[in-house]
């Protein structure tokens, strides 16, 4: 019994040092990134956004973004938990890609980028893939009377690289350099 007890205390400790240094590595690492750890607050117009939270844009003169299974609100993150052998997820997903190309009807025969019709699984991913962007070129051009070619050009400006994942454009990002297009 005696060396159970020993055992399980010796146990402890290790862990607790193991996970001491992971938390302190994490930390540390946090505070060398460009934000610190904190969140990327963008002032326009004299409103603060969050730029690493995703924004409802539903304007037909703005890019979307991904939909939210909890409606934007940050307080509440979390996905929808439903599969996609989810009847109700299905039609929900398939009612969001015949919207999608309603408003966009010159892309009617283009395969829709899944994250325009999916949520994420926090419900509030503020990138769009580049294709997600292009996909909407078209309909922003017509609505705004700017060259497509202007708005590809604004998408791959705003499009950030990764060294792992694929590509993304920041929704807000992308909508207040629209705004500012002369």
């Amino acid at each position: 019994m005696k060396n159970h007890i020993v055992s399980a205390f010796r146990l402890t400790l290790i862990m607790l040092v193991i996970v001491g240094i992971y938390v302190t590595i994490v930390y540390a690492g946090s505070k060398v990134l460009p934000t610190q750890g904190n969140a990327e607050i963008i002032n326009y117009k004299s409103q603060k956004f969050y730029a690493n939270i995703g924004q409802d844009f539903t304007s037909p003169k703005y890019f979307h973004g991904r939909p939210s299974a909890v409606d934007y609100n940050a307080a509440g993150s979390a996905g929808s938990n439903k599969g996609p052998s989810n009847e109700e997820y299905l039609q929900t997903v398939q009612k969001r890609i015949d919207t999608l190309k309603m408003q966009n009807p010159e892309m009617e025969h283009i395969k829709v980028p899944v994250e325009l019709v999916t949520a994420s699984g926090s419900g509030l991913d503020p990138d769009i893939s580049e294709e997600g962007a292009l996909y909407q070129a078209k309909r922003i051009s017509k609505v705004r009377n700017i060259p497509v070619e202007k708005l590809e050009n604004l998408i791959k400006s705003h499009t950030e690289k990764s060294l792992f994942g694929p590509s993304k454009v920041n929704v807000l990002k992308l909508n207040i350099a629209l705004n500012n297009l002369k």
